[in-house]
């Protein structure tokens, strides 16, 4: 885990995983005038390098946006990056500081949650085929779960997502690698455990047969709860 000066305590971990490459990325942004740190996590369309290189464009143009501008601003500054590409794509989830908690933008199926100390409260909606179906009381087959309705390439403002997360709570963004792997009541189980909560959901994720990158970031944790676990997973060296 890190803390900046005058910021929240954070770490991140990413795995390529069985693929060819590692299409996931994050990034943090501290503002040398405020000290408030924006954060970012995406997921690359794709298993070949353009899907990679829009993740890593679209994370940093991201957090370079100051969190007064709010989460459709970064979204939209990540969009215009990626789309100085000529190809590659990505969804992507961003976090701004705003009255002691933070704001939410999205695209895609990556997610953001708010951590208690106990337990773990999705804040962010699927924008896949799968999560439109369901809406519409509708099952949808397994291969809908990983089609995307929206990209940073391709979303139009309107269908931005957007969400706040509420105080005190920690933070937690991951890709799908790590949240369709693990279930939230696993996920939440590691993170009881005294140790880095992020790089233990993607040693996890791999161990349990997980096909994709898997990528996590935690930032404001909350305090563990008295008498937690102390013993940890067999760890799995990230690819």
């Amino acid at each position: 885990m890190h803390r900046l000066a005058t910021g929240p305590r954070w770490g991140a971990a990413t795995a390529r995983g069985p693929r060819s490459v590692n299409a996931d990325a994050t990034a943090a942004y501290t503002d040398p005038t405020t000290g408030e740190v924006v954060f970012a996590l995406a997921d690359g369309v794709g298993d070949e390098r353009t899907a990679a290189r829009a993740a890593r464009i679209a994370a940093a143009a991201a957090v370079r946006v100051p969190a007064s501008q709010g989460p459709a601003a970064a979204l939209a500054a990540a969009q215009r990056a990626v789309r100085t590409e000529p190809g590659g794509d990505c969804a992507l989830v961003v976090a701004m500081p705003a009255d002691g908690g933070y704001r939410l933008g999205w695209v895609g199926d990556v997610r953001a949650y708010a951590w208690d100390g106990d337990s773990l409260r999705q804040l962010t909606r699927d924008h896949t085929l799968a999560q439109y179906f369901r809406e519409r009381g509708q099952v949808p087959t397994p291969r809908m779960e990983h089609l995307v309705t929206t990209t940073v390439r391709t979303a139009r403002p309107a269908e931005f997502g957007a969400a706040e997360a509420p105080v005190p709570a920690g933070l937690l963004l991951t890709s799908d690698g790590v949240h369709k792997t693990l279930t939230r009541a696993a996920m939440a189980e590691l993170l009881r455990l005294p140790s880095n909560g992020a790089h233990d959901l993607v040693t996890a994720a791999l161990a349990a047969g997980g096909r994709d990158n898997a990528t996590a970031l935690m930032a404001d944790l909350a305090p563990r709860l008295p008498g937690a676990a102390t013993t940890k997973l067999p760890t799995v060296t990230p690819a």
